[in-house]
């Protein structure tokens, strides 16, 4: 009885040993006295195999996501740059990563910062930071060759980041700087450009008419004085004002008198001369009309006399000065 026990015992561990179980995403390759014969591969689910005669070894066919550690190397335009990346990759031949390759994972590993040594030497520090789709291409293509050979296959390799010196930095900053700086010069200059043909427009407008200066002037001097501003500025036409000098009559008696000295009036805003308003108005407007009809300004009436308009001038006398 002890002897059958043992020998019922000693089958069922055999049995046992020579049942596995294979997953979904694994494939087992079947080692058969070290071997492995065509069509030994077990797909998911119970596989049975030869007591002492077979061994299985389970690869995942799941794609793995390895990442690259940074690498540091020197651009082609001499810059130095640290940069990492990742890799997605799956088995696509079970039988070859089990037999050619001893550990697949190092192995990608290695040709992973190996390749990105080589892009980064072969490429500008431009194309890294702007155009790494076609360097992504690149370095995927250099990858995927050797390991195709090993029954792997790479999906997708992506440039994740690229460090720069500080000093980089500084420099790419003030550059992006004065980009944005002749960028803003060159509107500027455009709006100039086009407000100063827009001006010339209607000045050749405003030549046409001259009462449309007349009534742009007016329209000035309406939006000055909406600021509430104490002080309010006309432009006056030098020509108008050669015209009163030429109009207005010399007094002989007057430049041969001496000047006397007297004391200035103790609080006197008022102006010492003063043009009569009525004077100055008819002779505006006959110069108005002169222009608008495109003859010679008429002669100035003869202005009163200065006796009449001129006000009387205050003396204090020299008791009322302190």
């Amino acid at each position: 009885m002890v002897l059958l026990a043992a020998i019922t015992l000693l089958i069922v561990a055999v049995l046992g040993s020579s049942v596995r179980i294979v997953r979904q995403f694994e494939r087992g390759v079947v080692f058969r006295f070290g071997r492995v014969a065509d069509g030994t591969t077990r797909g998911p689910g119970i596989a049975l195999l030869v007591p002492i005669a077979d061994r299985m070894q389970k690869i995942n066919m799941q794609i793995v996501t390895m990442p690259v550690p940074a690498q540091d190397g020197i651009t082609r335009d001499n810059v130095t740059v640290r940069v990492d990346a990742v890799i997605y990759f799956r088995v696509v031949d079970p039988v070859r990563v089990a037999v050619d390759v001893q550990d697949y994972l190092a192995a990608v590993g290695q040709l992973a910062q190996t390749s990105l040594r080589s892009i980064i030497g072969k490429s500008d520090l431009d194309d890294l930071l702007s155009n790494r789709e076609k360097l992504n291409q690149g370095m995927e293509l250099m990858i995927d060759s050797p390991v195709g050979d090993w029954g792997l296959h790479i999906d997708r390799v992506e440039i994740k980041d690229v460090a720069l010196p500080q000093t980089m930095k500084r420099s790419m900053s003030r550059q992006a700087e004065a980009e944005r700086e002749r960028r803003a010069r060159i509107i500027i200059a455009d709006g100039e450009k086009q407000a100063a043909a827009s001006l010339t427009e209607a000045a050749d407008l405003m030549a046409e008419s001259p009462a449309a200066l007349q009534l742009r002037l007016l329209e000035t001097v309406v939006e000055v004085a909406a600021e509430k501003n104490s002080t309010l500025v006309l432009p006056f036409p030098v020509e108008l004002l050669r015209f009163l000098e030429r109009a207005t009559p010399a007094d002989p008696d007057r430049a041969a008198q001496a000047p006397v000295d007297v004391p200035a009036p103790a609080l006197s805003a008022e102006p010492s001369t003063a043009v009569p308003a009525s004077a100055a108005a008819d002779l505006i407007k006959a110069m108005v009309q002169a222009d608008a009809a495109g003859s010679a300004p008429p002669e100035p009436a003869a202005l009163p006399d200065e006796s009449e308009w001129r006000p009387a001038m205050s003396v204090p006398e020299a008791g009322s000065r302190r």
